[in-house]
């Protein structure tokens, strides 16, 4: 993990910017992105800043080595027989993930390449985020693409700037004071994790090999690296010494043990302050611009913070049609406590006729249901 100050993070952005490919063409959207680096160094030259950000790199090895003190990249196997009750998972209607009300790992739906087209004409949730939070884009300058394995998470981005409107409506609204509170290390609670979904996969996003590569680069950037000791005790109760090798079955029997795991993880939330009591706050990850299926990659995300044991995960719809119903649909699949993924999906294509939304299609259900339907529903979901 690099930690930057604050101080060499100002000092750098400057060098970042390149008139160029800000004004090659005029956009009203264009505009209003200079504006918000303009109000930063307004700001910050009334007042500088202290203190720290940090950028981490995290990944799932792809080799076995007994000395490594993080995860393999797991297969199929792995999901197939994971026994992880699914966390509470709260659905917004309207609201936006920066906004959330308490501390989470928020999001970013990144390009492989950190911060995509904020310095170019780019003006979708990534460089939006990259705006409002100019200290990002520091991390551009020394963090080259992320492969498949790997995830990206920053810690301590101040917000400098408001905002209405998405893509060519987005436009600057003046000043935002960031009143969230700072960590020992100097560093503003807002955590950031910026993971990159497959870019247009069309019909390939329901392949089996496809959906575990989404699944483990949302698994790798929602993992906790505090939790590595829970993450071992979870291997080993279902008879695999960590790092093995993701190949090797799962011998669990029910889920007695894991929820005996996830039951302590929540006493140690309650004894302790609310350091660990971080969840996911995330939306349409991979859709929109990137094309890819919004109800497949809720239950995706949904699936990877579980398994990460993140207390809850906060979903944010952006007004989505296909996602309308979705706060009624996981209300009916609560009420069933026992229901594991496969019905899910199941129950998912029934609901669909009847609800008119979360419309799954055959090749979604026949290629989840193979590998993820050992995982089980905890008994208040919606929490």
């Amino acid at each position: 993990m690099d930690t930057v100050s604050a101080s060499w993070v100002r000092s750098n952005l400057a060098w970042c910017f390149s008139p160029r490919s800000l004004y090659d063409s005029y956009s009203e959207s264009q505009e209003n992105k200079v504006r918000c680096i303009i109000c930063y160094f307004q700001r910050i030259c009334l007042q500088m800043p202290t203190g720290s950000v940090s950028f981490e790199r995290k990944l799932l090895s792809l080799e076995h080595h007994p000395w490594q003190s993080f995860l393999s990249y797991p297969y199929a196997d792995f999901w197939t027989k994971s026994t992880i009750p699914l966390c509470p998972f709260q659905v917004h209607s309207s609201g936006l993930i920066e906004d959330h009300a308490i501390e989470a790992l928020e999001v970013d739906f990144a390009n492989k390449y950190l911060g995509g087209g904020a310095l170019h004409r780019g003006c979708v949730q990534e460089e939006i985020r990259f705006m409002i939070n100019p200290e990002l884009i520091a991390g551009m300058l020394f963090l080259p693409s992320m492969a498949d394995n790997e995830a990206i998470e920053i810690v301590g981005a101040e917000r400098f700037s408001d905002y209405t409107g998405y893509a060519s409506s987005f436009r600057f609204s003046g000043d935002y004071v960031d009143k969230r509170s700072v960590d020992f290390l100097g560093r503003r609670k807002t955590r950031i994790v910026a993971i990159d979904a497959l870019c247009s996969p069309r019909m390939k996003q329901y392949k089996l090999k496809y959906l575990i590569r989404e699944t483990n680069k949302a698994f790798c950037g929602f993992l906790d690296q505090s939790k590595y000791s829970q993450y071992k005790r979870i291997f080993k109760m279902n008879s695999v010494q960590l790092n093995e090798g993701s190949s090797l079955p799962i011998k669990a029997k029910g889920e007695s043990r894991t929820e005996e795991v996830r039951k302590s993880d929540e006493k140690s939330w309650r004894l302790e302050d609310c350091e660990n009591y971080i969840g996911i706050a995330t939306g349409n990850w991979g859709c929109g611009a990137f094309g890819g299926d919004p109800e497949v990659k809720t239950i995706i995300q949904w699936l990877a913070a579980s398994q990460a044991l993140r207390p809850f995960i906060s979903y944010y719809t952006f007004g989505l049609e296909a996602l309308q119903s979705l706060a009624q649909v996981l209300l009916v699949l609560v009420k069933s406590r026992s229901v594991i993924v496969d019905k899910i999906c199941i129950q998912g294509i029934v609901m669909a006729h009847y609800h008119g939304s979360l419309i799954c299609s055959l090749a979604t259900l026949n290629s989840t249901v193979c590998w993820v339907s050992e995982v089980h529903l905890s008994q208040s979901v919606l929490g």
